[in-house]
């Protein structure tokens, strides 16, 4: 993660000022926004499962936000990766 990130944000406002300033529609500065906050969210995964990042499979990354949902569930929201 990047030291400019909070551990609840999955793109640095860096990266978000860097989509801004980009020469693309509203639609598609959303989809790039979406994108690099999946990578955020697949390290997440990668390292919390300790499956490198291009062996995840989706049953895996399905695994994690179930067990994510549960911990939200069962100890709160601030217990939790995703704040959602």
């Amino acid at each position: 993660m990047n030291p400019s990130q909070s551990p609840d944000q999955f793109m640095s406002p860096e990266a978000s000022a860097d989509v801004d300033k980009a020469l693309l529609t509203s639609s598609e500065k959303f989809l790039t926004r979406l994108t690099i906050s999946s990578l955020g969210l697949l390290r997440i995964i990668a390292k919390d499962t300790g499956v490198v990042m291009n062996d995840l499979t989706h049953h895996q990354i399905i695994e994690w936000v179930e067990k994510e949902s549960k911990i939200r569930r069962e100890q709160g929201i601030d217990a939790s990766v995703l704040k959602w």
